[in-house]
């Protein structure tokens, strides 16, 4: 993990996002986790380091590993954001999970 749960948990708070969970364990039986999490929104982030470098998420045997987990998530009815370490706590990322959220909210409303 490239980034502080502490700070991006303070900057969320300040752009009025409710609290995430950091490594959250999703899989009854898989060790796979979410960088960031809203299990009662079903609201993953999944922060991508090392693209550009050959890093585990531009290699193929990773990216294959990184498909069967969300393709998991996905089937379990989860929304998946990406990102990249130095833009977790940027108005961009917020903006889409506020998106995420109120879209999340709207479906519940509607009894989906």
């Amino acid at each position: 993990m490239k980034y502080n749960p502490d700070i991006v948990r303070a900057y969320f708070k300040t752009v009025k996002l409710s609290a995430p969970v950091f490594e959250y364990k999703f899989h009854a039986t898989r060790k796979w986790r979410i960088d960031i999490a809203w299990p009662d929104n079903r609201l993953a982030v999944e922060v991508q380091g090392g693209i550009f470098v050959q890093g585990r998420h531009s290699r193929g045997a990773a990216m294959l590993k990184e498909w069967e987990k969300l393709n998991t998530l996905a089937g379990m009815g989860w929304r998946v954001l990406f990102c990249q370490p130095t833009d977790v706590c940027t108005d961009e990322v917020v903006g889409f999970i506020k998106l995420a959220m109120q879209h999340h909210i709207r479906e519940v409303d509607r009894g989906k």
